[in-house]
C-alpha cells in the first residue's frame, strides 16, 4: 500500500477528537509511539469486538490506551475490558484519555507483568475477545494463557505478525522474530482455533476463533 492510499485508508477510518488527541500526545513520546494501534486498526477492532457482541475483553498490552479505548468502545453495555501493562507512565497517559472517552468503569488496567497478571485469571470467568500486543518474546505464553482465558467462539488478535517484514526475512533471528514465527506457525495448524485469517493491516493481524473441543 502507497503512502497516500494508506492516508487515504486512515482519513475515511473513523477517529474522533479523543483518538486523535491521544494519538498526537503519544506520538511525542519519540520513537516508542511506533507501539500505538493504527488508526484504522483501531476502527476495525471497535467494528470487530461490536459485531461478536462481546461483553467482556482481555488486552495484553495497554502502552498509552488508543487500543483499549478502541475495544472498549465496542463492548456491549455493561461491558468490561481487563487490560495489562508494566509501565505506570504510559497507562497514566491512557488513564486520562479513558476519562475523556467516558470508559472510567469499564476499563480496568492491571499493573505488573502482563503473563503473572494473566496467569492469575480464572477460566471460570472467561472473555469474549482477547487482543495480545505487548512484548514479542512473551508471544507464545500470551497466546496460551488467552486461549485458555477465552469462551468457544470468542474472537483473539495477535498484533504484529509480520514484525516489519521479519517473519520471510532470514537475516532476522532474533528472540522476537523467531517467536513471532513460531507463533504464526503454531497458530494457522492448532485445531483449538478455527477460522483463523492472517491480514495486511498495520503490521500485520492475526484473528482466530476458538473452537468449541470436545
Amino acid at each position: 500500500m502507497s503512502e497516500a492510499l494508506h492516508r487515504y485508508a486512515v482519513e475515511h477510518s473513523r477517529q474522533d477528537e479523543v483518538l486523535r488527541a491521544l494519538a498526537e500526545e503519544t506520538a511525542g513520546l519519540g520513537d516508542v509511539s511506533v507501539m500505538q494501534m493504527a488508526p484504522e486498526q483501531g476502527a476495525l477492532t471497535t467494528l470487530l469486538v461490536r459485531a461478536i457482541g462481546a461483553r467482556t475483553a482481555l488486552e495484553v498490552g495497554t502502552f498509552t490506551g488508543y487500543g483499549s479505548i478502541s475495544i472498549a468502545r465496542g463492548l456491549a453495555e455493561g461491558g468490561r475490558l481487563v487490560t495489562c501493562d508494566i509501565s505506570e507512565e504510559w497507562t497514566r497517559i491512557a488513564g486520562r484519555y479513558f476519562e475523556r472517552a467516558d470508559l472510567v468503569g469499564v476499563v480496568e488496567v492491571r499493573l505488573g507483568h502482563a503473563l503473572e497478571t494473566i496467569r492469575a485469571l480464572d477460566e471460570s470467568d472467561p472473555f469474549d475477545f482477547a487482543f495480545i500486543d505487548a512484548d514479542k518474546t512473551s508471544y507464545l505464553d500470551y497466546y496460551e494463557e488467552s486461549l485458555r482465558l477465552l469462551r468457544p467462539g470468542g474472537m483473539l488478535m495477535v498484533d504484529n505478525v509480520f514484525r516489519g517484514g521479519d517473519v520471510i526475512d532470514p537475516s532476522a533471528d532474533d528472540e522476537g522474530a523467531r517467536a513471532i514465527r513460531e507463533l504464526n506457525d503454531r497458530i494457522a495448524d492448532d485445531p483449538r482455533v478455527a477460522p483463523v485469517a492472517m491480514i495486511g493491516v498495520a503490521d500485520g493481524i492475526t484473528l482466530a476463533l476458538k473452537s468449541a473441543l470436545d
